[in-house]
């Protein structure tokens, strides 16, 4: 076997979520070999990329991505290999789905497992989120295999009663199961009370078109729910994650939680940072349908200020891929019709453009963390979400003043549209390597096969208390 290094990103400046430097990043063997001073000679390579003028930043975990979900009669339209390639394309080199159970008689360890099996066509890393929707006395047992798997965290719904709702016995059972397993709980808060009378309402009324859709999901439903799951993990003493949060009255819940010592962290995605309620008023509201639903632009403002100020501690994308033929079929009835919006490949421009322009000194390093550290520390993701010798090759020479504007046609995701289609965005990946492996450089995609690993994760306080401390050898060798 030959000493010569697959791969080196020559010249670049190295950012990392604490810190950057300029330096040369060796990739031998699918991991970061060593970082050497920009001021030193290029090492010796079998390819080398010359990244000068431009950032190295940590590929993107994405921890929230539906990949072919199936809900009620709708399935998404994508794979593993659409969703994976359109990751690649977007800078991210891990995505996260979840095994959610489709009826009853589906176990949440069956979800999973079947989940895993189809992962096997993915082009980048995947790990799985579990989901329990009702309790019966084999989830200890199967929380226990799916964390044997590598799966460390659960999601449950506290809306969406008949599908995949859980009760507030199972939420708080499962809490402490988690503690137990040393796994992180994921909750999609939003109080399913309020929510099921707000639409009869306005069903009643014969306001059910998807244009009233902000209307029948308030904020106050969301709100109230993250303040009663709070309680519930404070109570269990549970580590508790909320998923796509989109008012800054849910994220200041949260800071106040962990102002007393709670472990609890805020998501929230790309669509809430840049896209309001008025998009409900123009001519194809349909391309919005997503629970929660866009708020209001005041609503859109402050959640931006949380993100600046660091509150938000992720963005995801929440990745759901339906077209516009199956969100036209019932654009009439909102309970009728699938919610969700395909986001993967345009994950990183939309959140680096919301957090430049929201703070006057935000740092590429913030968006490092909510892009990529943040989300692998918070998953337990090992040898993720830095540069940094030992730690996978997952890496992006990143341009953060290149101007595009999105055209969904020209998107890979296996989806006729895109939320954010004609608006320009600032932040591309220039070259994207996944695992050592260059994907995506000027000559467009490299499509590696299916070669994406699935990625077992640690315990969550068992990982947390390892990264607590900065890598030591992430400073560039001499």
């Amino acid at each position: 076997m030959s000493d010569t290094p697959e791969l080196v990103i020559a010249n670049g400046t190295v950012v990392n979520s604490f810190g950057r430097h300029r330096a040369h990043v060796v990739v031998r063997e699918g991991r970061i070999d060593q970082l050497v001073d920009a001021a030193e000679p290029v090492p010796t390579a079998t390819r080398v990329i010359d990244a000068a003028g431009l950032l190295v930043i940590p590929g993107g975990v994405d921890g929230h991505c539906h990949v072919a979900q199936i809900t009620g009669r709708f399935r998404t339209l994508d794979d593993y290999r659409t969703t994976s390639t359109a990751a690649l394309w977007g800078g991210t080199t891990t995505i996260i789905d979840f095994g959610i159970p489709r009826d009853a008689r589906e176990t949440p360890l069956d979800a999973v497992l079947s989940k895993k099996a189809l992962a096997r066509e993915s082009r980048c890393d995947v790990a799985l989120h579990g989901s329990v929707v009702s309790w019966d006395e084999t989830v200890p047992w199967q929380l226990e295999q799916l964390a044997a798997e590598g799966v460390r965290s659960v999601k449950m719904y506290t809306t969406n009663r008949g599908t995949t709702m859980a009760d507030g016995d199972t939420i708080l059972k499962v809490m402490r199961e988690m503690v137990r397993l040393d796994g992180l709980t994921y909750i999609h808060a939003e109080h399913d009370p309020i929510i099921a009378d707000c639409t009869q309402q306005h069903a009643d009324d014969g306001r059910i078109g998807v244009e009233h859709l902000h209307r029948t999901r308030p904020e106050l439903a969301e709100e109230v729910s993250v303040k009663e799951t709070l309680a519930m993990a404070e109570y269990a003493g549970a580590p508790v994650y909320f998923v796509h949060q989109s008012t800054p009255g849910a994220v200041d819940l949260v800071t106040e939680a962990r102002g007393r010592r709670q472990e609890a962290y805020s998501e929230t995605c790309p669509h809430y940072l840049t896209l309001d309620d008025s998009v409900y008023g123009s001519v194809m509201p349909e391309w919005y349908a997503c629970c929660p639903p866009m708020r209001s632009p005041q609503t859109v403002a402050a959640l931006r200020e949380r993100l600046a100020d660091g509150a938000i501690h992720t963005v995801a994308s929440d990745h759901s891929c339906y077209d516009l033929t199956q969100k036209r079929e019932r654009p009439d009835d909102i309970r009728e019709m699938p919610h969700g919006l395909p986001g993967v490949e345009t994950r990183m421009p939309v959140t680096f453009t919301a957090l430049m322009e929201g703070a006057r000194d935000a740092r590429v390093e913030d968006f490092v963390e909510v892009f990529a550290a943040g989300p692998a520390r918070i998953n337990a993701l090992p040898r993720k979400g830095t540069i940094a010798p030992g730690f996978d090759a997952d890496l992006v020479i990143f341009d953060p003043a290149e101007e595009r504007t999105v055209d969904g046609d020209a998107l890979h995701m296996g989806t006729d549209f895109s939320p954010f289609d004609g608006r320009t965005l600032t932040g591309w990946p220039a070259v994207v390597v996944s695992a050592g492996r260059v994907v995506v450089d000027s000559d467009g995609f490299h499509d590696p096969g299916p070669v994406g690993r699935f990625v077992p994760r640690l315990g969550f306080r068992e990982h947390l208390a390892a990264t607590s401390v900065r890598p030591a050898a992430t400073q560039a060798t001499r």
